[in-house]
C-alpha cells in the first residue's frame, strides 16, 4: 500500500513542477480573464472586450434564440460593429456574469427575453466625457435608452460594463 502512494505521490510531483510558469509554456497559469480574440475584434468590428467570466460573449446577431431567451443588443450610432450594423449582440450564458468593454456611442440596449418576464437582469454602466455615469438597469425584455437615446442633446455615451444579476 505504501507503495502504491508514493508512486502516486511522486506522479502528482511531477505534474505539479510541469505546470510551474516559464518562458516555454506561457509564464502563467493565473487566469486574467481577457477576452480570447480581443485584438481582432477590435480591428474588425470596432469594439473593444476587456476581459469577462466567459458567461456574456459576443455573437452573431443571427445566432438562434434558446427557448424565450434571445440575444442582448446593444446599439450604436457609429457605423461599427459586423458590416457596419451598428448592433452588437450578446448571448447570456448564465445567471451571472459580467463583461468589460468599450463601445463607443450606445443609445440603447435591448434586454434578451422574448417575452415578459423571461429575460435576464442586466446592468450597464455607461460614461460620457464628463465620467462615469450611475449603473442603468435594462429592462430584460425590452427596450433601455441611453445617451443620446434618452434625449439627442446628451452627450454620447460608452459601454464600459455588462453585469448579469438574474
Amino acid at each position: 500500500m505504501a507503495v502504491g502512494l508514493v508512486g502516486t505521490a511522486a506522479a502528482v510531483a511531477g505534474a505539479a513542477a510541469e505546470d510551474v510558469p516559464t518562458d516555454t509554456n506561457g509564464g502563467s497559469i493565473v487566469e486574467d480573464f481577457a477576452y480570447p480574440g480581443a485584438a481582432a475584434i477590435k480591428a474588425e468590428q470596432g469594439i473593444t472586450l476587456i476581459s469577462g467570466d466567459g458567461h456574456i460573449i459576443l455573437v452573431a446577431c443571427s445566432t438562434p434564440p434558446t427557448g424565450d431567451i434571445g440575444l442582448l443588443r446593444v446599439r450604436t450610432t457609429d457605423p461599427i460593429g459586423p458590416a457596419s450594423s451598428r448592433v452588437f449582440c450578446f448571448k447570456i450564458l448564465a445567471n451571472t456574469g459580467y463583461l468589460k468593454l468599450e463601445l463607443p456611442t450606445v443609445y440603447e440596449i435591448r434586454g434578451d427575453g422574448l417575452t415578459s418576464g423571461a429575460g435576464h437582469e442586466v446592468t450597464a454602466t455607461v460614461a460620457t466625457s464628463e465620467g462615469v455615469l450611475p449603473p442603468v438597469q435594462c429592462d430584460p425584455d425590452g427596450f433601455t435608452q441611453v445617451g443620446e437615446g434618452i434625449n439627442p442633446e446628451n452627450d454620447p455615451t460608452t459601454l464600459l460594463e455588462l453585469k448579469v444579476t438574474g
